[in-house]
């Protein structure tokens, strides 16, 4: 396995002074050198054949020994010099401070048809940063994220990628619900891929230890490598890079709004610069069309994370890149402008996002009323926000509208006359907008389907892969990686997966109450 390394991060950026792996405050470095833990018994059980393509590796060397022991930790390619990053964040609306790769180490970056790639294990032992824990990570947060990043890829997302999934062999004790329960669980890798893994947080910790110097070294790898078009390092170019982290921070959250995906954990450390999907934790999809949901426990009181507040927490996290940005461009009407134009691009967008998938291409003075009396009516009674947009596709004509999205709610039997009333009267608006529209209802539900995926990873299906997984059977991990792949496709052998949450899941832990214990 010939792989064409390029290692500009730890060639180009300070490297912490101290060899030592112990957990510590790091100053003045953007990483510390740090080796991955070697494991008991490493077994690959599930490789990305796109992803092996895409960073020029054959299949015939993934079978190899040496490619198992790479992507484990287990073998250090040669000449490379694996690394923990620093950084710091800000968690839950408070500074944390350091914060770091705590459970993530980079091994590598390669290039490939000129495209530059930074390969890292996700639960390869303990760095620098690891405060308290073990940088390890258990089997079912890691099919969550392996699945995952690639479901979000093929839904049109941002987001890092996923190479391998792995065993360690070894076992890993952790509080599922943090209350106290403590188990053993199988240890496991994933092979993170992405363009860059840099966060707000990166920008973050230099700026709030005053290391104007650093914060600038930084700032200009990240112009040089990642937004090459931004010439000259200069106040002017730093505001121009700013607004465009501002426009991708947008847009990859109305792409999560589009498919109701939530987070759950959008702390500043888990905001790509790059504006791509990174950290998936305790995440999930709406069941029910619900702006208040959070999946994660942690988040349950607050519901500081919740569907319907992410575009608003994009902009607050934004505001802490802003500071961090400010020693470099001293002047804050220029950022301020940035984000209240991100106010302003997000109701613009959200609109034209929401009108996409009810099929309306033309203009009218009363979509945005008409869209505020949907998602009214959708909350009325628990109704499953991917099935009622899918199915939405089909509506020829308000005669038939409530029949035809029944299969969307959850107790069909106890909807109200009130409520059937209701949709009645929505469905009425509807067909008299469509009737603006010039598609035809074949167009019409050609580019509704193309923005309303059919499957998504609902968290009883990650659960389910991970319970067979535990009993040593990986099928389900890979039926759920193919049937993602296509997840505006129809797949009729894969209608089952077109399913609301089951009964059993509704308070089962793993599928709708999910931490961060990783």
């Amino acid at each position: 396995m010939k792989l064409n390394i390029t290692e500009t991060f730890t060639k180009e950026l300070p490297a912490d002074s101290t060899l030592e792996n112990s957990r510590r405050q790091v100053f003045e470095a953007a990483f510390s050198y740090v080796n991955p833990k070697k494991t008991a018994a490493p077994k690959l059980i599930h490789v990305s054949e796109e992803m092996l393509a895409t960073l020029g590796i054959s299949k015939a060397d993934s079978t190899s020994e040496f490619f198992k022991n790479i992507f484990t930790g287990n073998e250090i390619y040669p000449n490379t010099k694996p690394f923990a990053m620093c950084y710091g964040g800000h968690q839950f609306g408070s500074w944390a401070g350091q914060l770091g790769d705590g459970r993530a180490i980079n091994l590598f970056e390669i290039k490939n048809q000129n495209k530059q790639w930074k390969l890292q294990l996700k639960g390869a032992g303990e760095t620098p940063y690891s405060r308290n824990a073990d940088g390890l990570a258990v089997l079912r947060s890691s099919i969550r994220e392996y699945l995952c990043s690639e479901a979000m890829f093929h839904l049109g997302i941002p987001t890092t990628r996923a190479l391998s999934l792995s065993l360690s062999g070894d076992n890993v004790l952790r509080d599922i619900m943090y209350d106290g329960n403590p188990a053993y669980e199988k240890g496991a890798i994933v092979c993170r891929v992405a363009e860059s893994f840099l966060r707000f947080g990166n920008y973050e910790i230099f700026a709030a230890r005053n290391d104007v110097k650093n914060l600038k070294i930084l700032v200009d790898y990240t112009l040089r490598h990642h937004f090459p078009h931004l010439k000259n390092s200069s106040k002017e170019t730093y505001i121009q890079f700013f607004k465009e982290v501002a426009e991708r921070t947008l847009s990859m959250i109305i792409h999560w709004q589009l498919v109701g995906f939530v987070h759950g954990v959008m702390n500043t450390d888990n905001m790509s610069i790059l504006g791509l999907t990174i950290d998936y934790g305790p995440y999930g999809w709406l069941e029910g069309f619900d702006f208040g949901w959070t999946p994660n426990t942690t988040d349950r009181q607050h519901k500081r994370y919740r569907y319907g507040n992410q575009p608003n927490i994009g902009l607050w996290n934004l505001y802490q890149l802003a500071n961090a940005l400010f020693p470099l461009i001293e002047e804050a009407a220029p950022l301020e402008s940035i984000l209240k134009d991100y106010k302003t691009n997000f109701e613009s967008q959200s609109l034209q996002m929401m009108k996409s998938k009810l099929g309306l291409f033309s203009s009218d003075k009363n979509d945005a009323k008409l869209i505020q009396n949907l998602e009214d009516t959708l909350q009325l009674s628990e109704t499953d926000m991917t099935i009622f947009f899918r199915l939405l596709s089909d509506f020829t004509s308000e005669k038939n509208g409530f029949e035809m999205i029944k299969e969307a709610f959850y107790d069909i039997e106890n909807v109200s006359e009130t409520i059937k009333s209701k949709w009645q009267n929505w469905f009425g608006m509807y067909a008299n907008r469509l009737q603006q529209e010039s598609l035809s209802a074949i167009e019409r539900k050609l580019k509704m389907n193309a923005v309303n995926p059919k499957y998504v990873l609902r968290n009883y299906m990650a659960q389910l892969a991970i319970d067979a997984a535990n009993l040593e059977d990986y099928s389900l991990i890979d039926e759920l990686f193919q049937l993602l792949k296509k997840p505006y496709d129809e797949q009729p052998n894969h209608q089952k997966w077109f399913a609301k949450r089951p009964d059993w899941a509704r308070d089962k832990v793993g599928c709708s109450m999910l931490s961060c214990s990783s």
